[in-house]
């Protein structure tokens, strides 16, 4: 038995105390949290109506399948996620599937198919030099023969279990898949859909935009109360769908010194810190209704890496009108502050539960999280406070 098997009781305790303190299988939109001033109502109509705080399944639920499968879609809505995120990137032939990068290499079995031994490349993506196998170099038909696997299997490796079991979806599946769990379950399923490298895939003639409106106008999850949220981490192409559609947008917030590749582009000299002042989410509320900041953006982390005082950023980000859903939560030691962790090995489950109610107190609207079912309870445990 190795190391990281031995700790796996722990995580298959604390993942059972979850499913039964949730009542996992209720249909999606089921309030769980109450949230702050007595709740939001149940999912239906505007996203101001989410439940608070809200939990959104990061990827899925991929802390239990495989990132962005049909698997880890449907497990994070049995858990009781409020919404299901997806990362689009498109394909050769234009059209859009769900992954956290073009970079396929270690979410799929690409490197097993000697056929595409030869579509490995080195590309510059946002500035950064990859060597590896890309979404935009196969057509969907070559990319339904590949299957998905777990992306960190070293600190996940019951997720493994699940190699191979599920092919990349497209978008369009998932909303099809959305709108026929909607009628099954009684309630709309949210999602939650990320633009991916706009800018790089305009100048491949690959735009996201145009391609994802349609989408949403043929699926009617066009419109200012569609059960349906974007998001982007460049500003740019938020207010390119703000010109499309009426769903609501959001704006993704990385760290303080990074700029917005965008921006990058376009010679913007701003970075995420001139973005979080009160001039810069006041810019962001003409064009979207929230943003999404890395968890450290609300409260920082020190040297060591501890918690420490929280920022303005949720008064001032509220000031301005918007929600605010950071990223990411996890239950394992290595993505915990320091304070959380338990025990040394970084694979085992930490206090994740303390971790997430110190986030909630700081007053944020929700979270990503890679574990529905754990941030549901702490939602609750919140309600109760």
């Amino acid at each position: 038995m190795t190391e990281r098997a031995q700790t796996s009781p722990r995580r298959r305790s604390l993942l059972g105390a979850a499913v039964l303190g949730t009542a996992a299988l209720a249909p999606a939109g089921t309030a769980y949290a109450a949230g702050r001033g007595g709740g939001r109502g149940s999912g239906h109509g505007s996203y101001r109506d989410l439940p608070v705080p809200t939990v959104i399944g990061h990827r899925g639920a991929c802390g239990y399948r495989p990132e962005h499968t049909l698997g880890s879609y449907r497990l994070a809505l049995d858990m009781g996620a409020h919404i299901v995120e997806q990362d689009l990137v498109p394909t050769k032939d234009g059209h859009l599937v769900c992954r956290h990068e073009n970079d396929i290499t270690a979410t799929t079995d690409v490197a097993d198919h000697p056929e595409f031994e030869g579509r490995r490349t080195t590309k510059r993506v946002d500035g950064v030099t990859i060597t590896g196998w890309f979404t935009e170099d196969f057509t969907l038909a070559e990319l339904k023969t590949l299957r998905a696997k777990e992306r960190i299997p070293a600190t996940r490796q019951e997720n493994t279990l699940y190699d191979g079991r599920w092919e990349i979806p497209t978008f369009e599946e998932v909303l099809r898949w959305a709108d026929e769990e909607g009628r099954r379950r009684g309630a709309p399923v949210w999602l939650y859909a990320e633009t991916k490298h706009p800018t790089y895939f305009r100048g491949l003639g690959l735009g996201l935009e145009e391609r994802l409106a349609r989408l949403l106008r043929r699926h009617n999850r066009h419109r200012a109360h569609s059960p349906l949220i974007l998001q982007s981490f460049e500003p740019s192409s938020m207010r390119r769908m703000s010109e499309l559609v009426a769903t609501p947008r959001v704006v993704l917030l990385s760290g303080p010194a990074e700029r917005p590749w965008d921006f990058v582009e376009s010679g913007d000299p701003r970075t995420v810190a001139d973005l979080v002042k009160p001039a810069g989410l006041r810019w962001i509320a003409s064009f979207a209704q929230g943003i999404g900041p890395t968890l450290d953006l609300v409260i920082p982390r020190d040297g060591a890496g501890r918690l420490t005082t929280p920022t303005d950023l949720v008064r001032d980000a509220h000031a301005r009108g918007l929600v605010l859903h950071p990223y990411t939560m996890r239950n394992e030691n290595t993505f915990l502050p320091a304070e959380f962790r338990r025990g040394v090995d970084p694979g085992a489950y930490g206090d994740a539960f303390g971790a997430l109610r110190t986030y909630f107190e700081a007053g944020i609207d929700g979270v990503f999280s890679d574990n529905p079912d754990t941030a549901l309870l702490a939602a609750s445990d919140a309600a109760d406070d």
